[in-house]
This record gives C-alpha cells, sequence and structure tokens, in this order.
C-alpha cells in the first residue's frame, strides 16, 4: 500500500493552560512505537499557544527545526543572538547543529498562535548552528509552494537534508495535483484548519497521509484549508 492515513483523532495530545499541542510522532510523554519517525521526518507537532505565554529557553541538537505559523505571531530568541518575529504565513528554519538554545512566545494580547513545529534529521552531525526565515507569498493562490529545500536558493530556505517542504492555502472547491517519486517518501499534513479530499479521500483536520511509494496526488479542497506535502528520501 502506497498511502495510509494517520487520522488526526489518533495523534498524542496534550493541554495546558496555555498551550495546546498534537504530536504526529513520539515526543515528550507520547510514545507509540508506530509513529517514532518517518524517513528523516522526526516530530510534526500541531501547537495552539495562548496569548502572553510559550516555550522557555529550551536547547535542541543535530537538528533542523522548522516552524510554520499559520495565524498569530511567535516571537523568537535563540543563543546566536538570533531575534525575530514570526507572523502568519511565515517560515523559519533553525539548524541546531552542535547546540542552540532559544525559546519562543505569543507576544500578542488577544489572539492565539496556531503554528507547526517540524524536525528534521540532518544529513550529518555537528554543523555549526544556524537561523534564517521567510515571508511565504501565494498562500492563498491554490499552489504548492515549496519552502524549505536543500537546493540552495533565493525562493527557499536551507535544509541540511535531502527534503522538501511544500505548504498550500487551497480555496473550497479548487485542485492541486502533486506526485511523489518511487524512491521517495511523502508526508502530506491536513492542518487543522479546513477539509481536504485526497484521491477520494476525506482528510478531517489534523489528518495526515504518510505515502511510501509513487503516487500522483489530486488535492481538493472541501473548505477552505491549508496543507503541507513533506518530499523526502527515504
Amino acid at each position: 500500500m502506497a498511502i495510509e492515513i494517520r487520522r488526526g483523532k489518533d495523534r498524542g495530545y496534550a493541554e495546558y493552560s496555555w498551550l495546546k499541542t498534537y504530536h504526529s510522532f513520539s515526543f515528550s510523554t507520547y510514545y507509540d512505537a508506530k509513529h517514532v519517525q518517518f524517513g528523516p521526518l522526526r516530530v510534526l507537532n500541531e501547537d495552539f499557544v495562548s496569548p502572553g505565554a510559550g516555550f522557555d529557553t529550551h536547547s535542541h541538537q543535530d537538528m533542523e527545526v522548522v516552524s510554520y505559523v499559520l495565524a498569530g505571531t511567535l516571537s523568537h530568541k535563540d543563543s546566536t543572538g538570533g531575534v525575530a518575529m514570526l507572523r502568519s504565513g511565515e517560515v523559519q528554519r533553525m539548524t541546531a547543529g552542535t547546540g542552540i538554545a532559544h525559546s519562543e512566545f505569543n507576544d500578542g494580547d488577544e489572539e492565539t498562535t496556531h503554528f507547526l513545529q517540524i524536525w528534521i534529521i540532518p544529513d550529518k552531525k555537528s554543523l555549526n548552528p544556524g537561523y534564517e526565515q521567510k515571508q511565504i507569498n501565494g498562500l492563498a493562490d491554490n499552489c504548492l509552494v515549496p519552502v524549505v529545500s536543500n537546493t540552495p536558493s533565493a525562493d527557499t530556505l536551507f535544509i541540511h537534508q535531502d527534503v522538501t517542504l511544500y505548504v498550500c492555502g487551497l480555496r473550497a472547491g479548487n485542485t492541486v495535483h502533486a506526485a511523489v517519486e518511487t524512491n521517495r517518501l511523502g508526508y502530506l499534513h491536513n492542518t487543522m484548519v479546513g477539509g481536504l479530499k485526497v484521491n477520494g479521500d476525506i482528510l478531517e483536520p489534523g489528518d495526515a497521509l504518510k505515502i511510501t511509494g509513487y503516487e500522483s496526488l489530486e488535492c481538493t479542497a472541501v473548505t477552505d484549508s491549508r496543507f503541507i506535502l513533506i518530499d523526502m528520501k527515504r
């Protein structure tokens, strides 16, 4: 079977006074032997952070950390001196490498910050820590937009792994097409924004597809939706 549906209701979940977080793969106190990682994809968390709250300074090592803000804002500060604000529609790539400490906060007064945090295992260890971010345009243009890639480009953030991350904002009734090649893996995650139909299967908010062989994908928005597709090496 080339496609396996990963239902959002089966993900790990934790709730605190300031955070609701869903874990597609084993993370923190959530462990599922069938969902530890998928190729180099190690973590995909969908987080909702209350105003005036966030993640205090914590450390990462030998990991590529990608954050994609779907709503609200997320302030970033790290041990390399990087200070930035991510707004809705912006993507950040942080190379942890030999070690980096950072914090992430919703500094807003009213709006909950909704974002994805994605961890990719890099192709080599002990890289120099680094950080970059980018505003992604055309999210409502009903097309798949590459935002992270291991091919240097002015249009994408560079990641130290054979991975390309696409994002798509799809209006209700519209369709986009994509393909995952035979020797590749694909992970399509429908964010908790709207409904999506892929090759006849209905994906509710939070559902995903694990793709392990050649597959041509026809993606149609049931309601206005936002999804990502991660194309990666086996």
